[in-house]
């Protein structure tokens, strides 16, 4: 079968996918992106193409959202054209939506069959915006946020199948698309994301490795932000010293910002909480680590007594269930999107995002007692196989929807 993939970013959600596809005999991959370091996999043709168009930074709010998208899905169908008109055309297109990129596709290939990906539909109720009220919402926010949703909108007609990857992002979107958005992760591999005893994690500062001997709390996000809940647990960082002199404290993630607002502070969001809580920590035992390989960080989550995951009511990280396949102890914030993954004392430890001493509390007792709780790291990873393993589970579903659109003769054995 002939495959196109479209994504801004690749491989995106599609890593795992590609992979396999590619590695099964007789299909031909063709991967369309703006990122021009994009990963090089083995029989993937990887092209890439430049938006036509970029809307100015001050320009009209309302409308922005839906120029920047246009002119990604301008770019995009000139460099499919160029694919059909090279003799490339596709069996199926699967692609993220969010961007525009497969806006305009159907006026190229208006009989081949589309999946695309529906991420997230905006809104100030239930979502990031409006949830903490340290960041004031603008009069203007439910104009601005309905306006982001011109993209899906216009996109939920261009597609034959939609796909979401949880029921909570699913179900963000208006009833009116439910019914042709199917529902499954993108896939964890479970088979090589596992507790490792023998894993460790140098820090030149201290001079030795650590190891799952030594008491490791962890904390890591893409960017160290508020929507993944940096504020809070920077708040919790005193009383979990102040009870644990013996505990450090590991932090991954970038400085920048990936979702939400930024901080008026000069120095972002870590100058921030550093004026605010800086004082009251022991930064002996604490260690920021920036953006770490993705081996580095699987060692970090290996070695961990307690990993922290805080986030707004908003897009599950991969890192969430990475962790739990790793088998990480994990104290997560009580909100809809990690309670779909996560159940209270059984497979995580849910506590109030907003209250700081409640997270440390939780934090302390895991270091304090872990036996109490060693039921549940073997638990989580249990459920995480049962429910998101790419190969058993994730990967037979996206391979039914496929067949499900394409001509017999094409159609790929469920595995």
């Amino acid at each position: 079968m002939k495959f196109l993939f479209v994504h801004q970013n690749m491989p995106g959600q599609y890593r795992e996918l590609i992979q396999w596809l590619a590695a099964q005999s007789g299909h031909e991959i063709t991967f369309l992106t703006q990122r021009k370091n994009a990963p090089v996999f083995k029989g993937v043709n990887t092209v890439v193409y430049k938006s036509h168009h970029t809307a100015p930074e001050d320009g009209y709010g309302l409308s922005r959202t839906w120029e920047n998208a246009a002119g990604n899905g301008f770019g995009a169908v000139m460099a499919l054209r160029s694919l059909v008109d090279g003799g490339f055309t596709p069996d199926i297109i699967i692609g993220h939506v969010g961007w525009g990129e497969m806006s305009f596709f159907r006026e190229v290939l208006p009989d081949t069959p589309m999946i695309g990906f529906f991420e997230y539909f905006y809104s100030v109720h239930g979502g990031p915006v409006g949830f903490d009220p340290e960041a004031k919402v603008s009069e203007h926010a439910p104009y601005i946020m309905h306006g982001h949703n011109v993209v899906p909108l216009v996109n939920i007609e261009a597609v034959d199948l939609g796909h979401s990857p949880t029921m909570w992002q699913r179900n963000r979107f208006p009833k009116s698309f439910h019914d042709k958005i199917y529902v499954c992760h993108d896939g964890i591999r479970t088979d090589k994301l596992k507790p490792n005893k023998k894993a460790k994690v140098t820090l030149g500062r201290i001079g030795r490795a650590l190891t799952a001997k030594d008491e490791i709390v962890t904390f890591m996000a893409r960017n160290l932000e508020t929507t993944r809940g940096y504020h809070q647990f920077m708040r919790a960082l005193p009383h979990i010293q102040k009870a644990r002199p013996n505990a450090r404290i590991l932090v991954v993630g970038g400085n920048d910002v990936s979702y939400g607002g930024k901080s008026k502070h000069p120095g972002g969001l870590r100058g921030q909480m550093e004026a605010e809580v800086g004082h009251l920590l022991d930064w002996d035992r604490l260690h920021f680590l920036g953006q770490v390989p993705y081996e580095s960080y699987q060692s970090i989550i290996q070695i961990s007594t307690c990993h922290i995951y805080l986030t707004m009511p908003f897009v599950l990280s991969w890192s969430l269930l990475e962790s739990m396949s790793m088998q990480a102890t994990i104290v997560a914030s009580d909100v809809a999107p990690v309670r779909e993954a996560m159940t209270h004392g059984e497979t995580g430890l849910l506590v109030d995002f907003f209250d700081p001493e409640a997270i440390a509390a939780q934090v302390v007792d895991v270091l304090a007692e872990p036996r109490k709780y060693a039921h549940i790291g073997p638990a989580a990873r249990q459920h995480v196989v049962d429910t998101y393993d790419f190969e058993t589970v994730c990967l037979p579903e996206h391979i039914r929807q496929i067949n499900a659109l394409v001509p017999e003769p094409l159609r790929i054995p469920v595995p």
